[in-house]
């Protein structure tokens, strides 16, 4: 008898599904058994994506930061599927890495209203189904190493995933009780072409290398090394992990 898939009968929302981590979480958790909605501000990538697996993969036209927002894509979910498990909460933004007296209130209020308002709405909605499901689930924030690490030129981004992974404990013990599993997944850098926002400097083979150099394992991270672990958190594999933070970096922050 082949094995069962690891997210079998399970239904999943992405956030920031459309590309980049999101889109590889998305299409690791159909090809898995689970039926997951893209939820994105994105409609033209996210639609694109979805039609590559139909039968697993709905998107929906998403601002995460905006609460109405959040009610309709819970509610499509549970309706299309009959029921919701596990949220991703992977949409995020920052500014381009310079000098923090340089940052305008605007950068400022844009990174917390995406990385943090965003999984306020979304952790509202969320776990308020979950109770009413009868308890269970799974909800993965993504936050970053420069929550834990955080390094000049990305004072306030760094703040606000710092914010992501306290919250994700505070959730996890609140919750913890229902069954209800919260954790964070922290990646380094990764080269889906963000490297210049990130490192503020030029993205050429000499700047990578360099940046490359402090990472023992030699590279950026892959968007699937970040899939990989969301699927491990999503599936009952970790049915006792709960409050976590897995550090997915190559050991840069060792």
């Amino acid at each position: 008898m082949p094995p069962t898939k690891r997210l079998e009968g399970k239904v999943a929302i992405v956030t920031g599904g459309s590309s980049g981590f999101g889109a590889a979480i998305a299409t690791r958790f159909g090809a898995e058994g689970a039926k997951v909605v893209i939820a994105d501000i994105n409609a033209s990538a996210g639609e694109s994506l979805a039609a590559t697996e139909p039968a697993a993969l709905h998107f929906e036209k998403v601002d995460v930061t905006k609460a109405e927002d959040w009610e309709r894509v819970v509610s499509v979910t549970v309706q299309k599927f009959g029921r919701v498990d596990v949220l991703v909460n992977n949409a995020g933004t920052t500014y381009r890495n310079k000098p923090t007296v340089e940052v305008t209130e605007d950068e400022w209020e844009r990174v917390f209203t995406v990385n943090v308002k965003s999984i306020f709405f979304g952790s509202q909605v969320f776990v308020k189904h979950l109770l009413k499901q009868g308890g269970g689930g799974s909800m993965i924030n993504i936050s970053s190493t420069g929550a834990t690490r955080p390094r000049p030129g990305l004072v306030w981004y760094n703040a606000s995933k710092g914010a992501v992974s306290n919250a994700t404990k505070g959730l996890a013990a609140e919750y913890g009780p229902h069954n209800i599993r919260v954790n964070t997944v922290s990646p380094l850098l990764s080269g889906t072409g963000l490297f210049s926002m990130f490192t503020g400097m030029p993205d050429t083979p000499e700047n990578r290398e360099r940046f490359i150099g402090n990472v023992p394992l030699g590279r950026l991270t892959d968007v699937d090394d970040v899939a990989n672990m969301c699927l491990y958190l999503a599936s009952d594999e970790a049915s006792f992990i709960n409050g976590a933070e897995m550090i997915v970096d190559g050991g840069k922050c060792i």
